[in-house]
Protein backbone atom coordinates (compact mmCIF):
# COMPACT_ATOMS: atom_id res chain seq x y z
CA UNK A 1 0.00 0.00 0.00
CA UNK A 2 2.13 2.63 -1.18
CA UNK A 3 -0.72 5.62 -1.73
CA UNK A 4 -2.63 8.02 0.08
CA UNK A 5 -6.16 8.84 -1.67
CA UNK A 6 -7.73 12.16 -0.65
CA UNK A 7 -11.69 13.30 -0.78
CA UNK A 8 -11.32 17.10 -1.49
CA UNK A 9 -15.01 17.77 -1.19
CA UNK A 10 -15.93 21.63 -2.40
CA UNK A 11 -18.29 24.07 -2.95
CA UNK A 12 -18.29 23.39 -6.41
CA UNK A 13 -16.61 20.66 -7.46
CA UNK A 14 -15.60 17.22 -5.75
CA UNK A 15 -12.26 16.36 -6.50
CA UNK A 16 -10.21 13.04 -5.58
CA UNK A 17 -6.24 13.39 -5.47
CA UNK A 18 -3.98 10.07 -4.90
CA UNK A 19 -0.69 11.10 -3.34
CA UNK A 20 2.66 9.47 -2.72
CA UNK A 21 5.08 9.56 -0.24
CA UNK A 22 7.00 12.88 -1.92
CA UNK A 23 3.13 14.63 -1.59
CA UNK A 24 3.07 14.58 -5.56
CA UNK A 25 -0.33 13.60 -7.03
CA UNK A 26 -0.29 10.82 -9.56
CA UNK A 27 -4.13 9.55 -9.58
CA UNK A 28 -7.09 13.01 -9.98
CA UNK A 29 -10.78 12.85 -10.50
CA UNK A 30 -12.67 15.81 -10.57
CA UNK A 31 -16.40 16.41 -11.01
CA UNK A 32 -18.35 19.65 -10.89
CA UNK A 33 -21.98 19.55 -9.18
CA UNK A 34 -25.21 21.81 -9.05
CA UNK A 35 -25.71 24.98 -7.35
CA UNK A 36 -29.39 25.67 -6.63
CA UNK A 37 -30.26 29.05 -5.90
CA UNK A 38 -34.38 28.49 -5.24
CA UNK A 39 -34.83 32.45 -3.65
CA UNK A 40 -32.88 35.48 -3.70
CA UNK A 41 -29.50 34.86 -1.06
CA UNK A 42 -30.29 31.39 -0.57
CA UNK A 43 -27.46 28.17 -1.78
CA UNK A 44 -28.16 24.81 -2.03
CA UNK A 45 -26.87 21.22 -2.67
CA UNK A 46 -28.32 18.07 -3.55
CA UNK A 47 -26.37 16.17 -0.81
CA UNK A 48 -26.92 12.89 -3.14
CA UNK A 49 -24.95 14.77 -5.83
CA UNK A 50 -22.45 15.48 -3.59
CA UNK A 51 -22.21 12.03 -2.58
CA UNK A 52 -21.94 10.83 -5.95
CA UNK A 53 -19.68 13.13 -7.53
CA UNK A 54 -17.04 11.98 -4.64
CA UNK A 55 -17.30 8.46 -5.60
CA UNK A 56 -17.63 9.06 -9.17
CA UNK A 57 -14.27 11.34 -8.76
CA UNK A 58 -12.84 8.51 -6.21
CA UNK A 59 -13.18 5.87 -9.52
CA UNK A 60 -11.85 8.30 -11.97
CA UNK A 61 -8.39 8.60 -9.93
CA UNK A 62 -8.08 4.85 -9.03
CA UNK A 63 -8.67 4.50 -12.99
CA UNK A 64 -6.13 7.16 -14.54
CA UNK A 65 -3.30 6.34 -12.23
CA UNK A 66 -4.32 2.19 -12.87
CA UNK A 67 -4.53 1.68 -9.22
CA UNK A 68 -6.58 -0.43 -6.73
CA UNK A 69 -8.07 -0.41 -3.00
CA UNK A 70 -5.36 -2.83 -2.49
CA UNK A 71 -2.71 0.04 -3.12
CA UNK A 72 -4.55 2.87 -0.74
CA UNK A 73 -3.07 2.57 2.90
CA UNK A 74 -5.54 5.31 4.26
CA UNK A 75 -7.93 7.69 2.92
CA UNK A 76 -8.16 11.40 4.20
CA UNK A 77 -11.45 13.94 3.12
CA UNK A 78 -11.49 17.84 3.35
CA UNK A 79 -14.49 19.37 2.64
CA UNK A 80 -16.51 22.81 2.51
CA UNK A 81 -17.36 23.51 6.04
CA UNK A 82 -20.49 24.76 7.79
CA UNK A 83 -22.68 23.87 5.05
CA UNK A 84 -25.10 21.56 6.87
CA UNK A 85 -27.02 18.20 6.08
CA UNK A 86 -29.97 16.96 8.24
CA UNK A 87 -30.71 13.39 7.38
CA UNK A 88 -32.83 10.36 8.61
CA UNK A 89 -30.37 7.31 10.20
CA UNK A 90 -32.82 4.93 9.63
CA UNK A 91 -33.18 5.66 5.83
CA UNK A 92 -30.15 7.68 5.16
CA UNK A 93 -31.70 10.33 3.32
CA UNK A 94 -31.73 13.68 3.59
CA UNK A 95 -34.80 15.76 4.83
CA UNK A 96 -33.98 18.67 2.86
CA UNK A 97 -30.94 19.76 0.64
CA UNK A 98 -27.74 20.81 2.23
CA UNK A 99 -27.73 24.25 3.07
CA UNK A 100 -24.43 25.97 1.82
CA UNK A 101 -22.09 28.25 3.59
CA UNK A 102 -22.95 30.95 1.74
CA UNK A 103 -26.63 30.62 2.24
CA UNK A 104 -28.07 33.91 3.89
CA UNK A 105 -31.58 32.99 4.93
CA UNK A 106 -31.13 33.13 8.79
CA UNK A 107 -29.10 36.25 8.66
CA UNK A 108 -32.34 38.27 10.31
CA UNK A 109 -32.43 35.81 12.34
CA UNK A 110 -28.52 35.87 13.43
CA UNK A 111 -28.79 39.12 13.69
CA UNK A 112 -31.38 38.87 16.70
CA UNK A 113 -29.15 36.37 18.29
CA UNK A 114 -26.26 38.67 17.95
CA UNK A 115 -27.52 41.49 19.75
CA UNK A 116 -28.74 38.90 22.92
CA UNK A 117 -25.91 36.42 22.66
CA UNK A 118 -22.60 37.82 20.55
CA UNK A 119 -19.95 38.04 23.15
CA UNK A 120 -21.13 34.69 24.93
CA UNK A 121 -21.05 32.94 21.54
CA UNK A 122 -18.04 34.23 20.49
CA UNK A 123 -16.11 33.61 24.20
CA UNK A 124 -17.15 30.14 23.93
CA UNK A 125 -16.77 29.52 19.70
CA UNK A 126 -14.07 32.21 18.25
CA UNK A 127 -16.66 33.05 15.79
CA UNK A 128 -18.76 36.32 15.34
CA UNK A 129 -22.56 35.15 15.09
CA UNK A 130 -23.61 35.30 11.17
CA UNK A 131 -25.40 32.93 8.46
CA UNK A 132 -21.71 31.61 7.37
CA UNK A 133 -21.82 28.75 10.50
CA UNK A 134 -24.04 26.11 11.08
CA UNK A 135 -26.10 26.35 13.82
CA UNK A 136 -28.65 28.75 12.30
CA UNK A 137 -29.03 26.31 9.03
CA UNK A 138 -30.10 23.66 11.24
CA UNK A 139 -32.20 25.42 13.31
CA UNK A 140 -33.93 26.63 10.02
CA UNK A 141 -33.79 23.36 9.15
CA UNK A 142 -35.81 21.98 12.46
CA UNK A 143 -38.28 24.01 12.33
CA UNK A 144 -39.55 24.86 8.51
CA UNK A 145 -39.09 21.22 7.92
CA UNK A 146 -42.58 19.46 8.68
CA UNK A 147 -41.95 17.24 12.03
CA UNK A 148 -38.14 17.58 11.71
CA UNK A 149 -37.73 18.63 15.28
CA UNK A 150 -39.92 15.87 16.79
CA UNK A 151 -37.72 13.77 14.92
CA UNK A 152 -34.55 15.38 15.89
CA UNK A 153 -35.53 14.81 19.48
CA UNK A 154 -36.53 11.33 19.24
CA UNK A 155 -33.13 10.21 17.72
CA UNK A 156 -34.36 9.62 14.05
CA UNK A 157 -32.28 12.74 12.56
CA UNK A 158 -28.42 13.41 11.97
CA UNK A 159 -26.45 16.35 11.39
CA UNK A 160 -23.28 16.85 9.84
CA UNK A 161 -21.31 19.12 7.99
CA UNK A 162 -20.02 17.48 4.65
CA UNK A 163 -17.09 15.25 6.07
CA UNK A 164 -19.91 13.47 8.41
CA UNK A 165 -21.87 12.95 5.54
CA UNK A 166 -19.76 10.98 3.51
CA UNK A 167 -18.40 9.22 6.26
CA UNK A 168 -21.80 8.20 7.24
CA UNK A 169 -22.28 6.91 3.58
CA UNK A 170 -18.41 5.65 3.29
CA UNK A 171 -19.23 3.57 6.31
CA UNK A 172 -22.76 2.60 5.88
CA UNK A 173 -24.15 4.35 8.77
CA UNK A 174 -21.77 2.81 10.94
CA UNK A 175 -19.79 6.02 11.48
CA UNK A 176 -21.42 9.43 12.68
CA UNK A 177 -18.27 11.84 13.15
CA UNK A 178 -16.78 14.91 12.27
CA UNK A 179 -13.28 16.32 13.82
CA UNK A 180 -12.77 19.78 15.69
CA UNK A 181 -11.88 21.39 12.93
CA UNK A 182 -15.16 21.34 11.53
CA UNK A 183 -16.50 21.09 14.62
CA UNK A 184 -15.31 24.65 15.56
CA UNK A 185 -17.50 25.88 12.88
CA UNK A 186 -20.51 25.32 13.73
CA UNK A 187 -21.12 27.41 17.05
CA UNK A 188 -22.16 24.96 18.92
CA UNK A 189 -18.54 23.30 20.27
CA UNK A 190 -16.95 25.57 22.27
CA UNK A 191 -13.14 25.43 21.64
CA UNK A 192 -12.40 26.23 25.04
CA UNK A 193 -13.48 22.88 26.23
CA UNK A 194 -13.63 20.76 23.39
CA UNK A 195 -17.05 19.94 23.44
CA UNK A 196 -20.47 20.16 22.24
CA UNK A 197 -21.86 23.12 24.67
CA UNK A 198 -25.31 22.94 26.56
CA UNK A 199 -25.37 26.98 26.23
CA UNK A 200 -25.23 27.46 22.86
CA UNK A 201 -27.22 24.06 22.05
CA UNK A 202 -30.36 26.17 24.08
CA UNK A 203 -29.44 29.67 22.56
CA UNK A 204 -30.13 27.66 18.75
CA UNK A 205 -32.81 25.34 20.07
CA UNK A 206 -30.59 22.76 18.87
CA UNK A 207 -31.12 19.23 20.56
CA UNK A 208 -28.05 16.86 21.11
CA UNK A 209 -29.46 13.88 19.61
CA UNK A 210 -28.54 14.75 16.50
CA UNK A 211 -25.01 16.15 16.45
CA UNK A 212 -22.00 13.56 15.87
CA UNK A 213 -18.94 12.37 18.02
CA UNK A 214 -16.10 14.68 17.57
CA UNK A 215 -13.06 12.46 17.32
CA UNK A 216 -9.64 13.71 16.43
CA UNK A 217 -8.28 14.97 12.79
CA UNK A 218 -5.75 11.83 12.76
CA UNK A 219 -6.55 8.45 13.50
CA UNK A 220 -7.97 5.23 12.08
CA UNK A 221 -12.21 5.91 12.85
CA UNK A 222 -12.96 2.42 10.03
CA UNK A 223 -13.12 1.07 6.76
CA UNK A 224 -14.87 2.05 3.80
CA UNK A 225 -17.61 -0.24 2.91
CA UNK A 226 -19.29 1.39 -0.41
CA UNK A 227 -18.64 1.40 -2.46
CA UNK A 228 -17.28 -1.97 -3.36
CA UNK A 229 -14.05 -0.55 -5.57
CA UNK A 230 -13.29 0.94 -2.07
CA UNK A 231 -13.82 -1.36 0.00
CA UNK A 232 -11.38 -2.13 3.07
CA UNK A 233 -9.40 1.10 2.55
CA UNK A 234 -8.96 2.63 6.38
CA UNK A 235 -10.81 6.27 6.88
CA UNK A 236 -7.66 8.01 8.96
CA UNK A 237 -8.01 12.08 8.51
CA UNK A 238 -10.58 14.75 8.96
CA UNK A 239 -9.85 18.61 8.48
CA UNK A 240 -12.01 21.24 6.87
CA UNK A 241 -10.48 22.42 3.81
CA UNK A 242 -8.93 25.80 5.05
CA UNK A 243 -7.21 23.62 8.12
CA UNK A 244 -6.24 21.33 5.90
CA UNK A 245 -4.73 24.08 3.41
CA UNK A 246 -3.28 25.55 6.38
CA UNK A 247 -1.48 21.79 7.27
CA UNK A 248 -0.44 21.16 3.31
CA UNK A 249 1.34 24.26 3.21
CA UNK A 250 3.38 22.85 6.12
CA UNK A 251 2.34 25.84 8.79
CA UNK A 252 3.41 24.03 11.54
CA UNK A 253 4.44 26.52 13.40
CA UNK A 254 3.33 29.98 15.20
CA UNK A 255 3.00 32.63 13.19
CA UNK A 256 3.07 30.77 9.75
CA UNK A 257 0.24 32.07 7.35
CA UNK A 258 -1.44 30.90 4.74
CA UNK A 259 -3.94 32.03 2.14
CA UNK A 260 -6.37 29.85 -0.23
CA UNK A 261 -7.95 31.10 -3.47
CA UNK A 262 -10.92 29.12 -3.76
CA UNK A 263 -14.78 29.68 -4.27
CA UNK A 264 -13.84 32.24 -1.23
CA UNK A 265 -10.69 33.49 0.12
CA UNK A 266 -9.31 31.81 3.94
CA UNK A 267 -6.39 33.54 5.91
CA UNK A 268 -5.53 31.02 8.28
CA UNK A 269 -2.51 31.78 10.79
CA UNK A 270 -0.96 28.57 13.19
CA UNK A 271 -1.05 30.86 16.55
CA UNK A 272 0.09 27.29 18.37
CA UNK A 273 -1.96 25.23 21.37
CA UNK A 274 -3.79 28.31 22.92
CA UNK A 275 -6.85 30.08 21.11
CA UNK A 276 -6.08 34.00 20.36
CA UNK A 277 -9.24 36.36 20.67
CA UNK A 278 -9.39 38.76 17.67
CA UNK A 279 -9.42 42.46 18.90
CA UNK A 280 -9.59 42.68 14.61
CA UNK A 281 -13.15 40.77 13.85
CA UNK A 282 -11.41 37.79 13.07
CA UNK A 283 -12.10 34.58 13.79
CA UNK A 284 -10.28 31.98 16.42
CA UNK A 285 -10.62 28.38 15.60
CA UNK A 286 -9.44 25.23 15.65
CA UNK A 287 -6.25 24.53 13.38
CA UNK A 288 -6.42 20.41 14.11
CA UNK A 289 -6.02 18.24 16.70
CA UNK A 290 -3.93 15.07 16.67
CA UNK A 291 -2.80 13.07 18.96
CA UNK A 292 -4.31 14.82 22.33
CA UNK A 293 -2.88 18.09 21.44
CA UNK A 294 -4.64 20.92 19.74
CA UNK A 295 -3.93 23.30 17.77
CA UNK A 296 -5.29 26.67 16.73
CA UNK A 297 -5.60 29.26 14.03
CA UNK A 298 -6.79 33.09 13.13
CA UNK A 299 -8.55 33.14 10.38
CA UNK A 300 -9.56 35.75 7.93
CA UNK A 301 -12.92 34.75 5.70
CA UNK A 302 -13.64 36.31 2.21
CA UNK A 303 -17.19 35.05 0.93
CA UNK A 304 -16.54 35.42 -2.55
CA UNK A 305 -12.89 35.15 -4.20
CA UNK A 306 -12.69 32.86 -6.94
CA UNK A 307 -16.86 33.18 -7.53
CA UNK A 308 -16.57 36.55 -8.38
CA UNK A 309 -14.57 34.94 -11.86
CA UNK A 310 -17.88 32.71 -11.71
CA UNK A 311 -20.15 34.96 -11.55
CA UNK A 312 -18.56 37.04 -14.97
CA UNK A 313 -18.56 34.06 -16.57
CA UNK A 314 -21.78 32.00 -15.71
CA UNK A 315 -24.24 35.56 -14.91
CA UNK A 316 -22.66 37.60 -17.05
CA UNK A 317 -21.35 35.69 -19.73
CA UNK A 318 -17.96 37.97 -19.70
CA UNK A 319 -15.56 35.40 -20.30
CA UNK A 320 -16.32 31.91 -21.76
CA UNK A 321 -14.19 30.02 -19.01
CA UNK A 322 -12.87 31.25 -15.72
CA UNK A 323 -9.33 30.95 -17.47
CA UNK A 324 -10.13 33.74 -19.66
CA UNK A 325 -10.42 36.26 -17.09
CA UNK A 326 -6.56 36.71 -16.56
CA UNK A 327 -6.26 37.31 -20.65
CA UNK A 328 -9.03 39.54 -20.27
CA UNK A 329 -7.96 41.92 -17.67
CA UNK A 330 -4.57 42.32 -18.96
CA UNK A 331 -5.80 43.89 -21.61
CA UNK A 332 -6.60 47.01 -19.22
CA UNK A 333 -3.38 48.94 -18.38
CA UNK A 334 -4.80 49.83 -14.76
CA UNK A 335 -8.44 49.48 -13.77
CA UNK A 336 -9.57 52.69 -14.45
CA UNK A 337 -10.92 54.16 -11.58
CA UNK A 338 -13.67 51.22 -11.59
CA UNK A 339 -13.17 49.02 -8.00
CA UNK A 340 -15.83 45.98 -7.50
CA UNK A 341 -16.94 45.29 -4.23
CA UNK A 342 -18.12 41.23 -4.62
CA UNK A 343 -20.41 41.40 -1.44
CA UNK A 344 -23.12 39.18 -3.40
CA UNK A 345 -23.59 36.98 0.05
CA UNK A 346 -22.61 40.00 2.96
CA UNK A 347 -19.52 40.74 3.76
CA UNK A 348 -17.17 38.82 6.22
CA UNK A 349 -13.57 39.51 7.80
CA UNK A 350 -13.24 42.42 9.16
CA UNK A 351 -16.68 44.13 8.51
CA UNK A 352 -19.13 41.29 9.36
CA UNK A 353 -22.15 43.05 7.10
CA UNK A 354 -25.10 40.36 6.77
CA UNK A 355 -26.25 43.48 4.90
CA UNK A 356 -23.45 44.61 2.62
CA UNK A 357 -24.02 44.26 -1.09
CA UNK A 358 -21.94 43.78 -4.21
CA UNK A 359 -21.80 47.44 -6.35
CA UNK A 360 -19.32 48.10 -9.44
CA UNK A 361 -18.36 52.11 -9.05
CA UNK A 362 -16.24 54.11 -11.13
CA UNK A 363 -17.80 53.43 -14.31
CA UNK A 364 -17.48 56.00 -17.47
CA UNK A 365 -18.44 55.82 -21.16
CA UNK A 366 -15.43 54.66 -21.43
CA UNK A 367 -15.25 51.31 -19.30
CA UNK A 368 -14.97 48.40 -20.56
CA UNK A 369 -14.96 44.23 -20.06
CA UNK A 370 -11.48 44.30 -19.34
CA UNK A 371 -11.85 47.14 -16.76
CA UNK A 372 -14.59 45.32 -15.29
CA UNK A 373 -12.84 42.01 -15.77
CA UNK A 374 -9.27 43.86 -14.44
CA UNK A 375 -12.05 45.30 -11.07
CA UNK A 376 -13.07 41.73 -10.17
CA UNK A 377 -10.12 39.94 -9.84
CA UNK A 378 -8.26 43.11 -8.14
CA UNK A 379 -11.42 42.31 -5.93
CA UNK A 380 -9.75 39.39 -4.60
CA UNK A 381 -6.35 40.40 -3.68
CA UNK A 382 -8.09 43.86 -1.73
CA UNK A 383 -10.15 41.56 0.43
CA UNK A 384 -7.18 39.54 0.83
CA UNK A 385 -5.16 42.63 1.94
CA UNK A 386 -7.91 43.78 4.26
CA UNK A 387 -7.22 40.17 6.16
CA UNK A 388 -3.56 40.12 6.47
CA UNK A 389 -3.50 43.91 7.93
CA UNK A 390 -6.64 42.38 10.42
CA UNK A 391 -4.18 39.37 11.44
CA UNK A 392 -1.02 41.50 12.02
CA UNK A 393 -2.71 43.82 13.94
CA UNK A 394 -3.97 40.77 16.09
CA UNK A 395 -0.40 39.47 16.14
CA UNK A 396 1.44 42.60 16.33
CA UNK A 397 4.14 41.48 14.04
CA UNK A 398 3.86 42.21 10.04
CA UNK A 399 4.29 39.08 7.90
CA UNK A 400 7.79 38.81 5.84
CA UNK A 401 5.92 37.26 3.32
CA UNK A 402 3.09 34.91 2.32
CA UNK A 403 2.06 31.27 1.29
CA UNK A 404 -1.21 30.88 -1.62
CA UNK A 405 -2.72 28.15 -3.01
CA UNK A 406 -5.69 27.59 -4.22
CA UNK A 407 -7.49 27.40 -8.21
CA UNK A 408 -6.91 31.20 -8.46
CA UNK A 409 -3.10 31.46 -7.90
CA UNK A 410 -2.76 30.26 -11.67
CA UNK A 411 -3.73 33.50 -12.43
CA UNK A 412 -0.41 35.16 -12.11
CA UNK A 413 -1.05 38.72 -12.50
CA UNK A 414 -3.46 37.89 -9.69
CA UNK A 415 -0.38 37.04 -7.39
CA UNK A 416 1.53 39.85 -8.94
CA UNK A 417 -1.73 42.33 -7.96
CA UNK A 418 -1.25 40.85 -4.52
CA UNK A 419 2.50 41.39 -3.56
CA UNK A 420 1.81 44.91 -5.32
CA UNK A 421 -1.09 45.57 -2.63
CA UNK A 422 -0.05 43.69 0.01
CA UNK A 423 4.14 45.21 -0.38
CA UNK A 424 5.66 41.56 0.72
CA UNK A 425 6.16 38.66 -1.62
CA UNK A 426 3.87 36.17 -2.50
CA UNK A 427 4.95 32.49 -2.65
CA UNK A 428 3.16 30.43 -4.46
CA UNK A 429 3.69 26.73 -3.55
CA UNK A 430 4.49 24.22 -5.95
CA UNK A 431 2.02 21.81 -4.96
CA UNK A 432 -1.12 23.76 -5.70
CA UNK A 433 -3.37 20.79 -4.45
CA UNK A 434 -2.67 21.94 -0.59
CA UNK A 435 -6.06 21.13 0.59
CA UNK A 436 -6.25 18.27 -0.48
CA UNK A 437 -2.49 17.55 0.40
CA UNK A 438 -3.37 18.05 3.88
CA UNK A 439 -5.99 15.83 4.33
CA UNK A 440 -3.61 12.89 2.99
CA UNK A 441 -0.91 14.26 5.42
CA UNK A 442 -3.60 13.54 8.25
CA UNK A 443 -4.71 10.26 7.30
CA UNK A 444 -0.85 9.16 6.52
CA UNK A 445 0.33 10.29 9.77
CA UNK A 446 -2.39 7.93 11.07
CA UNK A 447 -1.47 5.03 9.66
CA UNK A 448 2.56 5.17 9.70
CA UNK A 449 2.74 6.14 6.45
CA UNK A 450 4.59 9.27 7.24
CA UNK A 451 6.29 9.38 10.63
CA UNK A 452 5.82 13.19 11.51
CA UNK A 453 5.57 16.75 10.49
CA UNK A 454 9.35 17.30 9.81
CA UNK A 455 9.23 14.79 7.22
CA UNK A 456 6.41 16.81 5.81
CA UNK A 457 7.44 20.31 5.86
CA UNK A 458 10.54 18.63 3.93
CA UNK A 459 8.13 18.30 1.25
CA UNK A 460 6.83 21.83 0.76
CA UNK A 461 8.34 23.55 -2.05
CA UNK A 462 7.87 26.92 -3.95
CA UNK A 463 6.37 27.30 -7.47
CA UNK A 464 7.28 30.88 -7.93
CA UNK A 465 7.80 34.14 -5.92
CA UNK A 466 6.21 37.62 -6.58
CA UNK A 467 7.73 40.54 -5.80
CA UNK A 468 5.88 43.93 -5.12
CA UNK A 469 6.41 46.11 -8.23
CA UNK A 470 5.13 49.14 -7.44
CA UNK A 471 5.62 51.94 -4.53
CA UNK A 472 4.32 51.85 -1.14
CA UNK A 473 2.45 55.25 -1.42
CA UNK A 474 0.80 54.17 -4.96
CA UNK A 475 -0.06 50.85 -2.99
CA UNK A 476 -2.04 53.23 -0.02
CA UNK A 477 -3.75 55.02 -2.81
CA UNK A 478 -5.17 51.77 -4.27
CA UNK A 479 -6.19 50.96 -0.56
CA UNK A 480 -8.15 53.77 0.43
CA UNK A 481 -10.16 53.92 -2.51
CA UNK A 482 -11.33 50.31 -2.23
CA UNK A 483 -12.36 51.18 1.31
CA UNK A 484 -14.44 53.48 -0.31
CA UNK A 485 -16.00 51.60 -2.33
CA UNK A 486 -16.79 48.83 0.40
CA UNK A 487 -18.32 51.81 2.40
CA UNK A 488 -20.27 52.47 0.25
CA UNK A 489 -21.56 48.62 0.06
CA UNK A 490 -22.10 48.48 4.21
CA UNK A 491 -25.85 48.36 5.30
CA UNK A 492 -27.35 48.48 1.43
CA UNK A 493 -29.77 45.32 2.25
CA UNK A 494 -31.26 46.74 5.91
Amino acid sequence: MNYILSFDQGTTSSRTIIFDRDGVGVGFGQQEYRQIYPNSGWVEHDPQEIWNSQIETALAALSNSDLTASDIAAVGITNQRETTIIWDRLAGKPIYNAIVWQDRRTSAYCNDIRLKYGDLIRAKTGLEVDAYFSASKINWLLDEIPNARARAQNGELAFGTVDTWLVWNLTRGKLHITDPSNASRTMLYNINTLAWDDDLLSIFNIPRTILPEVRSSSEIYGEIETPAQLRGIKIAGIAGDQQAALFGQACFEAGSTKNTYGTGCFMLRNVGEKPVESANRLLSTIAWQIGGRTEYALEGSVFIGGAVIQWLRDSLGVIGTSQDVEALAAEAVDNGGVYFVPAFAGLGTPHWDQDARGLIIGLTRGTGRAHIARAAVESIAFQTADLLSAMNADSHFDLSELRVDGGATRNAALLQFQADILQIPVVRSKTAETTALGAAYLAGLAVGYWKGVEELAEHWESDRRFEPSIFQSQAAELREKWHEAVRRSLGWAK
